[in-house]
């Protein structure tokens, strides 16, 4: 699988990482389901994968999964609260989950973001963070993340980024580039909603790829400023299937299209 340097952060990520958004809040008794998935994705090279306190119980039981696979993982989960306290035992448990340290540490949503990354600093000049990050998912909340990316106090950003999903193009990613920002694709696949549907396998096929899902997601890493995209599955055949995507030759202005006019988009 191909990996991109992480803008200006010194961080080499693979293109397709591994979501746990909705599919890994599972009781204990479905532990082995999500280390299967996590195995196989780390297989085919997938092995950064993204997290939050908001997803329910998936920073733990992602942490079980990262089980005797830590060391070649690259961690990145969010602080979601209000509050700096709730925040800091949010980070704590952090700690205790991915062995005493956090690649990529993210304000989920921009909440109480200048608060947050107050202490979240000391904590990166402490080594226990590597790269500090901002997300959102709303592009009524894009003004204030770019004032969050001007400010100097960030190296990674996350953001909806398919088909479907286009208005970071705008803004967004142009100054992420001027600025060095790496750059994590949230919902490559449209949420599922995209590839819930296949066109036919000769239209998919004259794209290059075996797979509906693949196309979407070469559509997503075919711009340059996507340093990785992070679907989420609870299958390990999806996992292995979606690692296919992360390989060159990428799309072109034609391919492109034809993959926006194939989900009905244009």
């Amino acid at each position: 699988m191909e990996k991109r340097a992480f803008g200006a952060t010194g961080l080499e990520v693979p293109v397709i990482g591994l979501g746990t958004w909705q599919v890994f809040d599972i009781p204990d008794a479905r532990q082995e389901l999500a280390s299967s998935v996590v195995g196989v994705a780390f297989e085919h090279g997938a092995n950064l994968v993204d997290t939050s306190p908001m997803y329910g119980r998936a920073e733990q039981i992602l942490g079980r999964a990262l089980n005797g696979r830590r060391d070649e993982a690259i961690v990145a989960t969010k602080i979601w609260t209000p509050s700096v306290d709730e925040g800091r035992r949010q980070f704590d448990a952090q700690l205790g989950f991915y062995g005493g340290r956090v690649e990529i540490e993210q304000v989920h949503n921009l909440v109480s973001w200048p608060e947050h990354l107050d202490w979240m600093e000391a904590e990166r000049d402490a080594g226990r963070i590597g790269i500090l990050g901002a997300t959102h998912y709303q592009a009524s909340a894009f003004d204030e993340l770019e004032i969050v990316m001007r400010s100097g106090r960030i190296g990674a950003i996350q953001i909806p980024y398919s088909p479907a999903e286009r208005d970071v193009e705008r803004r967004i990613l142009p100054l992420a580039q001027e600025l060095g920002l790496g750059v994590i694709a949230m919902r490559p696949l449209g949420r599922g909603a995209i590839v819930r549907h296949s066109p036919p396998d000769k239209e998919v096929r004259a794209l290059g790829v075996d797979h509906w899902a693949q196309a979407v997601l070469k559509w997503c890493l075919s711009d340059p400023r996507i340093h990785v995209a992070i679907p989420a599955t609870s299958q390990t055949e999806h996992a292995r299937l979606n690692s296919l995507a992360g390989t060159e030759p990428w799309f072109g202005p034609e391919e492109r299209r034809r993959v926006e006019q194939l989900a009905g988009i244009s």
